[in-house]
């Protein structure tokens, strides 16, 4: 198992330094260590088995790599070919700071620069000058160096002739499997994950999503699309569908050898049964019935635990549904050979139902060190009445993992669930590292207006804490 995360843009330079620095530390005690024997422990801290497929990794994630998020919109378009690039920056996803507003604005180069080039051909749907350049049906190129199918997929102009697109340059030598590492990060992000959308910031689906959908995997794109999976599960806030999963489902997800992208990323990339152990997790944390019939029908192992997600602490699909009072879903998962709770996850259950739960100290450390972020499950869901029992467990109801409880709570409207943070000690202006953002913050950026006005309240000291 990797002791570490390879990071963002990993870079090659900086592996061989960390593997002289940990040479010079082995010596210390093995005067006869080699770079070879340092540079294995290198590879293996991360997961890889050996050196050379660490630097063949990365080599693999520097071809691939893209930060779409980082090309700046608002800057000099004094020449035609800048203007067609703000145009395609603003026209499509880029899962940074994405805004419809920027849909709205990409309107107003047109129609000036629809013909610029392929991939704003594609994205303006004018569907006579593709035909006329079909040549480059696989060319990268335009501000993020996609080919024109994925400029098309991750589209959010209502533009006409989409699937007609898309199914041209499918027959003229585009790859139903194009993708690009989202800032390096070993999840690719594919044709098939632009055409489905959501992930962080809740993005908008194409227009087009379920006909594009089925015309890629018609076309043998790799139905076991991990990005896609986290995008439309855990990556994104309810409502949920399933189009997605009865989409994949029918074209192969959880089956076969995971398709191009898992051959080259191997180790780093979930197998297609990790895929749907994560989304029976998932699914069984979020109370999604029909979703977890669905992956149950493929013959899954209710006892597996996937990709392991940190989000879900190491839990069973059995213990995160008892846990919160998903009782069909529980039932379900019994009956399919789900193990029962142990001791730790009959506390749990408990406080989830608002009982105050007297245990010994050292089982309440044990149910605290499993799975500290417990209470931000429960403020972000508005389980309000499990709050202090878990404070009295020992949870800090000022837990910060990339948010705390009231961001959570905050952001999706539940008030009597903040108001009882506040009263149980929840710090409403503390700030999340990557936003910097208070309660308040989160509450008017999901545009929570009861949660605000409480919050503002609270700020001018007419709030009740």
């Amino acid at each position: 198992m990797p002791t570490r995360n390879l990071p963002n843009d990993p870079n090659l330079d900086h592996l061989r330094k960390q593997a002289k620095r940990l040479l010079a530390e082995l010596r210390g005690d093995k005067p006869d260590a080699t770079l070879a024997e340092a540079q294995l422990a290198t590879a293996r801290s991360y997961g890889f088995a050996s050196w050379p497929r660490i630097v063949h990794h990365i080599e693999l994630v520097d071809r691939y790599s893209r930060s779409p998020h980082r090309e700046s919109v608002g800057g000099p378009l004094d020449t035609p070919e800048q203007r067609a690039d703000e145009f395609l920056k603003l026209a499509t996803l880029h899962y940074g700071q994405d805004d419809p507003a920027r849909q709205h604005a990409a309107q107003s180069f047109l129609p000036e620069v629809a013909q610029s080039n392929i991939y704003t051909m594609v994205v303006a749907g004018d569907i006579d000058a593709v035909r006329r350049n079909l040549s480059q049906a696989r060319v990268e190129g335009g501000p993020y160096r996609w080919e024109p199918l994925l400029y098309l997929t991750y589209n959010r102009l209502d533009a006409p002739n989409q699937v007609e697109i898309a199914r041209l340059l499918l027959e003229n030598g585009a790859d139903p499997n194009a993708g690009y590492l989202w800032q390096g990060l070993p999840s690719p992000f594919t044709a098939l994950t632009g055409v489905f959308g959501r992930g962080e910031g809740d993005q908008p689906p194409h227009p087009n999503r379920v006909q594009l959908a089925r015309l890629l995997l018609e076309a043998s794109a790799d139905a076991n699309d991990s990005q896609t999976m986290y995008n439309c599960g855990p990556g994104c806030p309810p409502p949920y569908d399933d189009v997605h999963l009865e989409l994949l489902l029918e074209f192969g997800l959880g089956r076969g050898d995971g398709g191009p992208w898992h051959e080259r990323l191997t180790s780093a990339h979930p197998t297609p049964l990790q895929l749907l152990e994560d989304e029976l997790v998932f699914a069984s944390s979020a109370g999604l019935l029909h979703r977890v019939e669905l992956v149950l029908a493929q013959g899954i192992d209710p006892e597996g635990r996937g990709t392991e997600h940190p989000t879900f602490c190491g839990h069973r699909a059995y213990e995160l549904a008892a846990v919160q009072g998903h009782t069909e879903i529980a039932e379900l998962l019994r009956a399919h050979g789900a193990a029962p709770l142990d001791e730790v996850h009959e506390v749990y259950a408990a406080a989830w139902r608002g009982e105050v739960v007297e245990v010994d100290a050292a089982l309440a450390a044990r149910a605290v060190a499993r799975n500290p972020h417990l209470v931000m499950r429960a403020a972000e869901t508005g389980r309000t009445e499990a709050l202090e029992p878990l404070q009295r467990l020992g949870f800090d109801v000022n837990h910060m993992a990339g948010s705390a409880p009231i961001h959570r709570a905050a952001l999706n409207g539940h008030l009597e669930t903040v108001k009882r943070l506040v009263e149980l000690g929840a710090d409403p202006d503390q700030r999340d590292p990557s936003y910097d953002g208070n309660a308040l913050g989160w509450a008017e950026h999901n545009q929570q207006k009861a949660v605000a006005d409480y919050l503002r309240g609270l700020q001018l000291g007419t709030g009740r804490r």
